[in-house]
């Protein structure tokens, strides 16, 4: 493989099982923590007719990433997909480029192996059955995460209505998976439930409970929000990016959680928990994950 070639989509994928990738954002985020990746504030570029242009690098011991990501709401009406976009890899040391991957697949991809990574660190017993809020396509590659890495679970689809979330389902029915339509609140034994939206009112409002993780991924707004304070209020709160999330975590801002109070991903993977506590996890997103998944994808090609 020309390592210079514009990978396609399925060729990124194949470079990042989520096992793997899941191991590599866990050393990440310790890095990151600890400084050993630099990571900043993402840039935003207008384009024409709305759309605009994020601009993402991340800076490690062994590689530089740079990612590109187009987002132009307009596409829809020419019959191309609204993101559009480039992870770009080079040697840290010599900053000769290594790889091109595309870059809708490894946001995909890495945004739902760090939920994955918080199941696995903070899930306080086996995950049988997960609720699923949203039906986009982070909630696909959530589905397809959680059938590499708990083929048989049962999954819960939770839809704008009846309708939507049947048809999800039933276009997820070749997965190893049980993926059954729901709705109204999360059935009592779903020990995960993962919001994934872009609702501007919560859509999570019972009680949290030490027995439930609760994972959010999709309020990356402030004017957003997927849970309501009352769950928020009730747990223990870990952000895969802490200082990133102010300004982005529009159901924690809203709920005007105490910012000195949260644990980072990295705390979850060191084991910093308390198990009697329930604990919501909340994904904003930073190019560290990005550089994580090149460096999954490097490691898939030797």
């Amino acid at each position: 493989m020309n390592a210079l070639t514009m990978l396609s989509p399925q060729q990124t994928a194949e470079l990042l099982p989520y096992d793997a990738l899941c191991d590599a954002i866990a050393a990440a985020s310790i890095d990151y923590m600890a400084g050993r990746i630099v990571s900043p504030e993402r840039q935003v570029l207008p384009l024409q007719h709305g759309g605009v242009l994020l601009s993402m690098p991340a800076t490690g011991a062994d590689i530089g990433m740079h990612k590109l990501v187009n987002v132009c709401p307009d596409n829809g009406n020419k019959n191309l997909p609204t993101i559009h976009g480039v992870v770009s890899v080079y040697d840290g040391e010599s900053g000769r480029p290594l790889l091109l991957l595309d870059g809708p697949t490894v946001t995909a991809h890495r945004t739902a192996a760090v939920s994955l990574l918080a199941m696995r660190t903070l899930a306080g017993q086996p995950v049988a059955r997960i609720a699923i809020i949203g039906c986009g396509r982070q909630a696909a590659a959530h589905l397809d995460a959680i059938a590499a890495l708990y083929p048989g679970c049962r999954v819960d689809i939770h839809g704008r209505n009846a309708e939507e979330a049947a048809l999800f389902a039933a276009a997820h029915r070749h997965l190893p998976l049980v993926c059954v339509p729901a709705s109204g609140e999360v059935a009592e034994d779903v020990t995960v439930v993962i919001t994934l939206t872009t609702s501007l009112q919560p859509v999570y409002h019972q009680a949290a409970r030490p027995e439930r993780l609760l994972i959010g991924v999709g309020a990356f707004r402030p004017d957003m929000a997927e849970y309501a304070p009352l769950p928020i209020h009730g747990s223990q709160i870990f952000i895969d990016d802490p200082i990133g999330a102010r300004h982005e975590a529009g159901d924690l801002i809203q709920a005007g959680i105490d910012w000195e109070n949260v644990a980072s991903l990295a705390d979850a993977v060191n084991g910093v928990i308390d198990p009697a506590r329930p604990k919501l996890f909340k994904s904003v997103g930073t190019a560290a994950w990005d550089l994580a998944a090149a460096r999954c994808a490097l490691n898939s090609l030797r």
